[in-house]
C-alpha cells in the first residue's frame, strides 16, 4: 500500500507542476500580446509625432518661402532705391522735379507694403547682426565709442531678416 500511497503522491505531485506550468505558460502566452501592443502603441505614437512635426516644419516653410519669394527682387532694386535717394538728397532746389520725387516716394511706399524696412543705424550702438563695419574713427567724446557716426549704404530688413547689413563707420 505504501508503494501505491507513493505512486499516487507522485503522481499528484507531477499533476500539480504541469498545472503550475500550464498557468505559467498562460500567462507568458497573455502577456506577450500585451507587451506587443504596447510596442506598437509607443511606435504608432512617435510616428504620428514625427508627421504632426513635419506638417509644422514644412508649413512654416512655406509661409518663410512666400514672404521672402520676392527677395532677389527687392535686393536687386536697393542700389537703384540708393541711387534716387542720393539725387534727390544731393540736387539743388527744383533740379529734379516733383512727378520724379513723387514716383519715388510712391516706389518706396510700395516696397515698404512688401515689408521693406530701412534700417535706423546712425547714433545707434555697433551690432555685427545688423551692421558691416567699413572703418572706424576716433570718437570725438566718450559715449560715442562703439556707436555709429555715419551710414555709408543703408541696410534693409525684409520681413524680420536682414537682406544687407548697413555699411557704417564706427566711434572708436
Amino acid at each position: 500500500m505504501k508503494k501505491e500511497e507513493k505512486e499516487l503522491n507522485e503522481q499528484e505531485e507531477a499533476n500539480l507542476g504541469t498545472e503550475e506550468n500550464a498557468q505559467e505558460q498562460a500567462e507568458a502566452t497573455n502577456e506577450a500580446p500585451v507587451d506587443e501592443l504596447a510596442e506598437l502603441k509607443d511606435k504608432y505614437l512617435r510616428l504620428y509625432s514625427d508627421f504632426e512635426n513635419f506638417r509644422k516644419r514644412t508649413a512654416k516653410e512655406k509661409i518663410d518661402l512666400i514672404q521672402t519669394a520676392s527677395a532677389d527682387l527687392i535686393t536687386d532694386l536697393l542700389p537703384v532705391i540708393d541711387d534716387f535717394d542720393r539725387a534727390i538728397q544731393n540736387s539743388q532746389e527744383g533740379e529734379i522735379s516733383e512727378g520724379i520725387q513723387l514716383i519715388f516716394s510712391k516706389i518706396k511706399s510700395t516696397l515698404q507694403n512688401k515689408g521693406l524696412k530701412e534700417m535706423e543705424a546712425k547714433g545707434e550702438v555697433f551690432d555685427a547682426d545688423f551692421h558691416d563695419c567699413i572703418t572706424q574713427f576716433p570718437a570725438p567724446s566718450e559715449e560715442d565709442k562703439g556707436k555709429v557716426m555715419d551710414v555709408v549704404e543703408k541696410g534693409y530688413i525684409l520681413n524680420e531678416k536682414v537682406i544687407r547689413f548697413a555699411k557704417v563707420v564706427v566711434g572708436n
